[in-house]
């Protein structure tokens, strides 16, 4: 059977709801005349819903991985419709009314996401806590850090080309799925809108399967981890510039600021920040290459034009010279310690002697190993 459009419907024990959702769908294929399917994927339903799918006529797509995201995946990839439209089985999506996203896809949209807060909202439709916290604020992370324009991250009436689906290579199995389709569309360059809709109370006289705190920190999760930048890059480069601000002001001397004494106790917080901001830095570059040889993430020209200037003799070359610092400071501060005698000395002279030597031992031997993770890294991504 070939199709132009499938309605595809995750189910997990909706006997209460599916069939209104199912003859909505239908209602909206015989009014508007479109080519088109409904599919449902099934979830392992133990209240007669696949039985109810079937005796109106619609098909049905056994998942057995559990997870929204899982039902989703499976009952698309069983799709024959070359533009698939998801809507949920809760009775809370306005599946009679799918004419903006047929439009959008027809236009050439490779994902069209609903806009619940443009079109509106029912009362007790959505809980306080989701509708002016966790949604706004989850999407206002997601424009951030992957520079989209959609503002309703999670609504889960959207469409997408069937090609789109396979570009995006989804695969988390949970309410992220939402997040990771957006995301992983706007990484591919892939064409996105988002179209009003309205958002009505669900049928269920149950609780539905969403779980609030849990499922929004599996969207942050994602979110954090699909952004090396955010993740690592940026508070590393943070505690860096403070770090470093921090060595010079106090390596002179004491400096008193606000009626409070500054000395080589603060000193050592300072190099100590320097020192943990270039591990995170570090992770950002190996996440990233990693993701990249893996496929998670599309390539990157910038770091392609990086790595012809970060090479592991560069980064050997600057560690050794850390390490070569390091050790010459330790060498200094040992010789002034033996013209006491080795007798108990000034502590602030001698740690603004011995501080900076570790900091840059250490730092040195960090770049160095870095860099030959980074390169055997680099194997991998240029494999083949």
């Amino acid at each position: 059977m070939t199709a132009e459009f499938s309605i595809v419907i995750p189910c997990l024990n909706e006997a209460e709801t599916l069939a209104i959702c199912i003859r909505k769908a239908q209602r909206y294929i015989e009014r508007s005349g479109l080519n088109a399917e409904i599919v449902i994927g099934d979830n392992g339903s133990t209240d007669g819903s696949q039985k109810i799918a079937a005796s109106l006529g619609v098909r049905v797509v056994d998942v057995p991985t559990r997870g929204y995201g899982a039902a989703l995946c499976g009952a698309i990839t069983a799709a024959h419709g070359r533009y698939c439209i998801l809507g949920d089985s809760d009775d809370s999506h306005d599946l009679e009314n799918l004419d903006a996203f047929v439009e959008k896809l027809r236009d050439g949209y490779d994902l069209v996401v609903g806009n619940r807060f443009a079109g509106g909202i029912e009362p007790g439709a959505m809980s306080w806590k989701n509708r002016y916290i966790g949604n706004p604020v989850l999407s206002f992370i997601g424009r951030l850090f992957f520079r989209t324009d959609v503002r309703d991250f999670h609504c889960g009436l959207r469409g997408l080309s069937k090609s789109a689906f396979e570009q995006m290579d989804l695969r988390t199995t949970g309410m992220e799925f939402a997040s990771e389709m957006v995301i992983k569309a706007k990484l591919a360059g892939l064409k996105m809108t988002e179209v009003p809709t309205i958002m009505s109370h669900d049928g269920r006289s149950r609780a539905p399967h969403l779980r609030p705190y849990r499922d929004g920190w599996r969207h942050l999760r994602f979110m954090l981890m699909y952004s090396p930048r955010w993740l690592f890059l940026y508070p590393g480069s943070l505690l860096i510039l403070i770090g470093l601000a921090g060595c010079i002001w106090l390596l002179p001397g004491l400096r008193a600021a606000h009626g409070f004494g500054l000395d080589v106790d603060e000193l050592l917080y300072a190099f100590a920040s320097v020192l943990l901001g270039f591990q995170l830095v570090a992770f950002a570059i190996f996440t990233k290459v990693f993701a990249i040889s893996e496929g998670l993430l599309p390539e990157d020209p910038r770091l392609d034009r990086a790595f012809n200037y970060i090479t592991l003799e560069t980064g050997v070359g600057v560690g050794g010279l850390l390490i070569a610092l390091g050790l010459g400071g330790s060498i200094i501060a040992a010789t002034v310690w033996a013209k006491t005698n080795f007798s108990p000395s000034d502590a602030g002279y001698m740690l603004r002697i011995v501080t900076p030597s570790v900091f840059s031992l250490t730092l040195g031997v960090q770049i160095v190993c870095s860099s030959f993770f980074l390169s055997i890294l680099g194997l991998r991504r240029h494999k083949g």
